[in-house]
């Protein structure tokens, strides 16, 4: 939508009927366009664990993918767990 040349964002949903709905929207939106909506909060936030990306060639990721399927875990913990076991047997 446009307004004088300018972007004008579409209106604010009330309420989203799913989570799903949510990310749609906000997957095609800027939080900077409903800057009038948004309010200052205090939070601390106190991360004690840390993530790490590694690579893994694409075999590797399928046939991880395969087992995490057969027995109903995440990738990421499969492959957390794999390396924790291996480094412990070190």
């Amino acid at each position: 939508m446009k307004d004088n040349g300018h972007q004008v964002s579409e209106p604010l949903p009330e309420a989203f009927a799913s989570e799903e709905e949510a990310g749609e929207f906000w997957d095609t939106h800027s939080t900077a366009d409903y800057e009038e909506y948004l309010e200052p909060v205090d939070a601390v936030i106190d991360i004690r664990r840390r993530r790490f990306e590694i690579e893994v060639d694409q075999e590797t990721f399928y046939a991880l993918n395969e087992y995490a399927r057969k027995i109903n875990i995440s990738v990421k913990s499969i492959a957390s767990n794999i390396l924790k076991e291996s480094i412990s047997s070190l």
